[in-house]
């Protein structure tokens, strides 16, 4: 049933997110952790990759790089890249690991492998939070790649698997750690943008040559998805078919939620979204030299509408725009906006405004003062990320997720994280299909928001 708010279920929801801490049966502040989380992991921790496709290879080729890790097992469908994967080991020197598949649910069998510590997962999102509560149950420090969520009973799922098994989830949200994001982080911490009132974030990514994908590697265009497509070409366009919402919110609302401390004394309260009509897949298609008004696939009526915007509410005030805009012609942008009472940073124009600092009401280039706010992290490990995947960011977040898995310690990017911005997906779906009314975002802390503490971008440990 649709999760409509209306002024008294909003009241009940306020209500129940101040009491769930001491109404919910699993709401310890810490879940005690079974007997083999007690356990010191090994100096080189053991790593299992469940799908090892291209963003899983990713992922595998920086395990490689590390002395601290060795990939111990790896499980896929497609043999092909199975077999890819086998030859990066191989040509890295180093030992063949066990081999996983081809049956879709053999994940479960590699989650039980005794000779894996942690767990990474990278497959199609339908699959993310099945694999993540079952490598949790199995003790495993569970990394689980993002995407959006199907419905908030699996975002619930996530979070009762964590505090039942006390087993950790990083949620590999890799912009976060994009060099840009973590130096404005550093300008709000001290206070330059004064109190923060407006943010905005987006996935804005012309996808059409991945969403119909038949030619070679990586991307080498074509109308074609499904059985006869290529990597994400195969899954990935069924969502645009069957589904319309914010599909992929979390490289947007990510780095902001840090900004604002979501979930660390401030939650979000409701969204309201709304989607255009949807043509650009359809004149894609129709338009490609590989296509035409002939071809099956011009006639599928795509419900993705081709813009969608989410506006979101926070307990302590701000709002939060999202902008889903991935079947349009267009330069990538992820349309960053931070904005408080005495200034703001635009990404689009890498511009940045601060009262008293700038010129009068002119726009100023960011990246003097990014560089002065430079992140420790990326002053100290500059020259490592070099060559990582997304500008180094992706050298940052697998950074995090080791060490985290080293010491067994709650992630930055936790499963309380993942489950609120997982939500947003479904929650956007019911607005839209009820016409932009607002809907209640659930607390996932049940409560506990209001006493946690951010750790994001604080720690030294690496």
């Amino acid at each position: 049933m649709p999760n409509k708010l209306n002024r008294r279920q909003f009241m009940q929801t306020s209500a129940l997110g101040a009491a769930g801490f001491a109404l919910a049966p699993n709401a310890s502040l810490e879940a005690e952790a079974p007997s083999i989380l007690k356990q010191p992991l090994n100096d080189r921790l053991r790593l299992g990759f469940i799908g090892v496709g291209l963003r899983g290879q990713d992922h595998l080729g920086l395990a490689l790089d590390r002395s601290d890790c060795e990939v111990t097992a790896i499980c896929d469908i497609d043999q092909g890249m199975i077999d890819d994967t086998l030859k990066m080991i191989a040509d890295k020197g180093k030992a063949k690991p066990k081999v996983y598949g081809l049956d879709e649910h053999a994940f479960r069998e590699l989650v039980a492998d005794a000779n894996v510590d942690a767990v990474v997962i990278a497959t199609p999102w339908r699959w993310h939070s099945e694999m993540a509560i079952a490598a949790m149950k199995a003790g495993k420090y569970t990394g689980m790649e993002v995407c959006g969520g199907f419905s908030l009973d699996e975002c619930w799922q996530l979070v009762n698997t964590h505090e039942e098994t006390g087993s950790h989830l990083f949620f590999m949200e890799n912009v976060c750690y994009r060099r840009d994001i973590m130096a404005v982080m550093q300008i709000v911490r001290e206070g330059l943008f004064g109190e923060l009132i407006h943010l905005e974030g987006g996935y804005q990514h012309d996808l059409r040559e991945v969403k119909f994908n038949n030619g070679t590697q990586p991307y080498g265009g074509g109308v074609e998805f499904g059985e006869k497509g290529y990597s994400e070409s195969r899954w990935r366009t069924y969502h645009s078919i069957h589904r319309n919402g914010e599909l992929y919110p979390t490289h947007g609302l990510g780095p902001v939620a840090t900004m604002i401390d979501i979930n660390r004394g401030n939650r979000m309260l409701y969204l309201t979204a709304m989607s255009t009509k949807s043509r650009g897949l359809h004149e894609y298609v129709i338009n490609h030299e590989k296509g035409g008004p002939s071809h099956p696939n011009a006639k599928i009526e795509f419900k993705l509408g081709d813009v969608v915007t989410t506006m979101i509410k926070t307990s302590n005030g701000e709002s939060i725009t999202l902008f889903h805009d991935t079947s349009l012609p267009r330069p990538y942008s992820l349309a960053f906006r931070v904005q408080g009472t005495k200034g703001l940073w635009m990404d689009v124009n890498k511009s940045l405004y601060i009262e008293g600092k700038s010129s009068p009401r002119q726009w100023e280039e960011a990246q003097t003062w990014l560089d002065k706010y430079d992140h420790p992290l990326w002053k100290r490990y500059e020259n490592e990320a070099v060559g990582a995947g997304h500008g180094g960011m992706d050298f940052f977040i697998f950074q995090a997720f080791i060490e985290g898995a080293k010491r067994n310690e709650a992630p930055p990017i936790d499963v309380y994280d993942a489950a609120t911005w997982l939500a947003i997906t479904p929650l956007s779906e019911d607005s839209i299909a009820m016409g932009s009314q607002p809907v209640a975002i659930p607390d996932f802390t049940r409560g506990r928001w209001t006493m946690r503490k951010s750790s994001f971008g604080f720690s030294d440990l690496y």
